[in-house]
């Protein structure tokens, strides 16, 4: 697939790794020379410095047989993406992709006006980050959840920790644990370790620390998470560390849905700003967070969760780590450096954030083939779960799932056929129109992805 993105940027060059990893062709357009030598040293990717706003430079780019256009240039108003996006589609390109940065433009209305320019997608990663981060609070169970289906069929991670009851079991061990019919509630998918992800087989032992990726069935969370050591959390009350625009977001959702929250915000001015837009319900609190008397004397001890959403990683980490050592039972962390994201969970941060994780999912959609519903790349492992509508006479159809010849490094999660949602083992078959989960490594999905067409 020919690829070609607006903007060298942090998003930019995070997108190109990522695309050309995939073995697209991709070609990045800056108008900066050194964001393109810096992306060049990195990457192997082409580039064309200039303006992307010109005709002359789109055409030089190639846009006229680009399968994907991605607008994300930095420090610029939206409209200069969307400028480019629209531009790139009157010139050819099969489907293009703009970030913006205001709510506004994501009404159904705005939509449907942008999708007749052109524009199949227009992503806000602040408000995908702040979405995020309520489904998370949704499941404080675990480190990290995806719904299918409104939760009939959930995906979750859960880090093995020295009290966890499977502790240095074998996955065969664990499953003779199981009571009758719990296997079709529940099954493990892969364990991340030492930076790497394996599907597990029978001998696979379960070690401190650990991230496990599992598959469960709406009813059947509780139980898996019992096995696992992990109990339920519900949170009616969140301080917010950091009042910009992914905290306001988050607590204007969660105020609506009655719990209690406080957002600390150092800026003065910025203080001001919340105050006058927020629900009356949310506390502004103005001060400086990394103060742990500040925190205690804001009654930290007494909130369900802390969320830490300042633009510094290392700030967000060790606050949360602060959080922690005041009693608070859930913490999430804005981190967007991802060689951080495994030193922030080995800190005891139970769940991480990253905007470029959560975009990238939502862009590598449009790589694959029509059949793919949704993306989503997962903390740490590298892999993305990936939900596929079936179509008819598709291979997955044709056998049962043991013997569709499923590349190493994938593996089929779950099925939602109608209203249920089914647990997929060896016997399972396949039927046309079926939402199948999919939990694949990077290698792996260009074969998976053939399965499906």
């Amino acid at each position: 697939m020919k690829i070609v993105i607006e903007g060298a940027g942090e998003v930019g060059c995070h997108l190109a790794k990522m695309l050309r990893e995939e073995s697209n062709s991709v070609v990045v357009i800056d108008d900066d020379a050194a964001r393109l030598d810096r992306l060049t040293s990195n990457v192997d990717v082409d580039t064309v410095q200039g303006n992307p706003s010109s005709v002359r430079i789109q055409k030089e780019a190639g846009v006229d047989k680009a399968d994907l256009y991605i607008a994300v240039y930095p420090y610029a108003p939206q409209e200069f993406n969307l400028v480019g996006a629209i531009l790139a589609k009157r010139l050819g390109a099969a489907k293009v992709i703009a970030r913006i940065n205001d709510e506004e433009y994501l009404s159904a209305e705005n939509k449907l006006l942008f999708k007749e320019m052109g524009i199949e997608l227009m992503f806000y990663p602040e408000k995908n980050a702040a979405d995020e981060i309520v489904d998370q609070l949704k499941h404080a169970m675990a480190a990290e959840t995806l719904d299918f289906a409104r939760g009939k069929l959930q995906i979750s991670v859960f880090k093995i920790d020295e009290n966890s009851p499977i502790l240095d079991l074998k996955l065969s061990e664990f499953m003779a644990m199981l009571k009758p019919g719990e296997a079709d509630e529940f099954r493990i998918l892969a364990v991340n370790r030492d930076d790497k992800t394996i599907i597990p087989g029978a001998s696979t032992k379960f070690l401190f620390g650990d991230l496990i990726y599992a598959v469960a069935r709406k009813d059947g969370v509780r139980d898996l998470a019992a096995y696992l050591g992990k109990s339920s959390i519900q949170v009616k009350s969140v301080m917010i560390f950091g009042g910009g625009a992914i905290g306001a977001m988050v607590a204007s959702t969660l105020s609506r849905h009655g719990v209690m929250v406080k957002i600390i915000e150092k800026d003065k001015e910025r203080c001001i700003e919340l105050t006058e837009s927020l629900p009356d319900e949310v506390i502004i609190s103005c001060g400086d967070g990394r103060n742990s008397d500040f925190l205690y004397e804001e009654g930290i001890a007494r909130y369900d969760a802390f969320l830490a959403l300042t633009p510094g990683d290392e700030t967000n980490v060790l606050s949360c780590v602060v959080a922690k050592k005041f009693g608070v039972p859930r913490t999430i962390a804005e981190v967007e450096n991802i060689e951080y994201i495994r030193l922030a969970e080995e800190m005891g941060v139970d769940s991480v954030i990253n905007k470029k994780l959560i975009m990238a999912g939502r862009i590598f959609k449009f790589t694959l083939s029509g059949r793919a519903r949704f993306v989503k790349y997962m903390n740490d492992s590298r892999a993305e779960v990936i939900e596929y509508t079936v179509a008819p006479g598709s291979a997955v159809t044709r056998v049962p799932v043991k013997e569709l010849g499923f590349p190493q490094g994938a593996i089929i999660a779950g099925i939602i056929r109608g209203s249920d949602a089914i647990i997929a083992v060896g016997d399972t078959l396949i039927e046309a129109y079926d939402r199948v989960a999919v939990f694949a490594l990077p290698q792996s999905v260009a074969e998976v992805d053939r399965l499906f067409k």
